[in-house]
């Protein structure tokens, strides 16, 4: 398993915990994007992301995420399909009914995260990348 795998599965692991308040593992200039969803959009470093992470979790009463797979794409690259949680505060959607299928790609260079991007529908991640599930 490499460092990035690490990295990644410890991210997850403060995540799927509930506890979003760590960003240690991320660079300073970190590329923060979501794709799709309620709260699209793309920021730049530390406050940027907290800015636009903190606009996706106020979306949402409850909202967890929780890790199905992991994939290493490359030396790089890290993907992760997840499966959410959670209901629309604004909508009342509830996450678990709808099912979705989500995924979240981690750009790794230096033990730091480089970019993240969050896919609201894992097959537009899929799309983007060229995979197929």
């Amino acid at each position: 398993m490499s460092g990035n795998l690490d990295l990644v599965r410890s991210i997850y692991a403060d995540w799927e915990a509930g506890d979003f308040n760590h960003g240690e593992w991320a660079d300073p200039q970190i590329e923060y994007v979501i794709v799709g969803g309620p709260i699209a959009g793309a920021w730049t470093g530390l406050d940027g992301m907290v800015v636009g992470w903190r606009g996706w979790l106020d979306a949402w009463a409850d909202y967890r995420t929780a890790a199905e797979e992991y994939r290493e794409l490359d030396t790089e690259r890290v993907l992760v399909l997840t499966h959410d949680s959670g209901r629309g505060k604004a909508s009342g959607l509830d996450l678990a009914e709808m099912g979705p299928k989500a995924a979240a790609l981690f750009h790794v260079r230096h033990d730091k995260v480089t970019r993240l991007v969050a896919y609201f529908d894992r097959d537009r991640a899929f799309s983007d990348l060229g995979l197929k599930e």
